[in-house]
């Protein structure tokens, strides 16, 4: 059990190696100011993809010596990307975090056949979250990556997850695939799903559903109802029927709920970051931390 996020950032400084993190294009502020927080706490080894001339200068803006800073000279957008997964498939970087680029253009370069870092078919958005309310950190998936997916989808999503979550030392994830009740109703297509992806089942964890969200969450719920399941009340990861559902819980927990977030995408061969300029300091960091952690082992499987 992973109790907060201070024990992420721990166990990241602890590691004798430290994580290399590539962001391309590096000329971008805010990007920057993220990753070298990172850096300087110790947590990661930027690798800084890009116009070199602009990346200093930020440099020289937030008083941050180049010293030591591997910085690659690119002045092409998308050959910066492409430089970005050379490294990763040659595993000298175990993550890369967007910087000036539109998201879409970034995945296309990614995402390619011949010179891209796709591992599997389907790559989803995982979202780590801690909150006051909760007894250790847990994950939701999908919150902004795939809109309405298929059962497959959610099936390979929940691998993704699975992998980041074995990575962080979780061995067997408890995951909840939530539907609004928790038996099967034909007329509601996500508690037929639930139920076959329970019911096929998948390594390495332990799955339940449908299982409504107090069931998976609350530990006094389920004797209330009379629900047995060793996923309810202690659940790791919770499995979204949508990105809507996803999208709203994500911005509940963190906007009312006073909970602390950080995200990766999966289903590539290191971890991507595509943080939003809107997200707080504190989600940039910790997304950085867990892309960091989850990348070396997600390369190696």
């Amino acid at each position: 059990m992973i109790k907060d996020f201070e024990q992420l950032t721990s166990m990241l400084k602890s590691m004798p190696v430290k994580r290399r993190a590539a962001v391309a294009p590096a000329q971008d502020l805010h990007t920057l100011e993220a990753i070298l927080h990172a850096y300087q706490d110790g947590m990661i080894e930027p690798v800084l993809i890009g116009d070199e001339p602009a990346i200093r200068e930020i440099l020289k803006t937030l008083e941050v010596s180049p010293e030591g800073i591997q910085i690659i000279h690119r002045e092409d957008p998308s050959e910066c990307v492409q430089m970005a997964a050379d490294m990763a498939r040659a595993g000298s970087v175990d993550c890369i975090m967007k910087g000036k680029m539109e998201t879409g253009a970034l995945m296309k370069v990614l995402v390619n056949k011949e010179r891209g870092i796709r591992k599997n078919d389907t790559m989803s958005l995982l979202a780590f979250f801690e909150s006051p309310y909760y007894h250790k950190i847990f994950a939701i998936t999908d919150v902004g990556l795939l809109t309405y997916p298929t059962r497959e989808q959610k099936q390979a999503a929940i691998k993704n997850a699975i992998g980041a979550f074995h990575s962080l030392g979780v061995e067997q994830p408890k995951v909840a695939v939530l539907a609004a009740v928790e038996k099967v109703n034909p007329k509601m297509k996500e508690t037929v799903e639930a139920d076959e992806i329970r019911q096929e089942g998948i390594p390495g964890c332990i799955i339940e559903g449908p299982i409504s969200y107090d069931l998976a969450m609350d530990p006094e719920s389920a004797p209330i109802k009379g629900y047995e399941s060793p996923v309810a009340g202690d659940a790791d990861l919770l499995v979204v029927p949508d990105i809507v559902s996803g999208n709203i819980a994500a911005k509940t927990i963190t906007v009312i709920g006073g909970g602390r977030t950080g995200g990766v995408v999966l289903g590539a061969q290191v971890p991507v970051l595509l943080v939003s300029r809107a997200a707080s300091a504190d989600d940039k960091y910790m997304s950085i931390v867990l892309a960091a952690l989850v990348g070396q082992k997600n390369r190696e499987s």
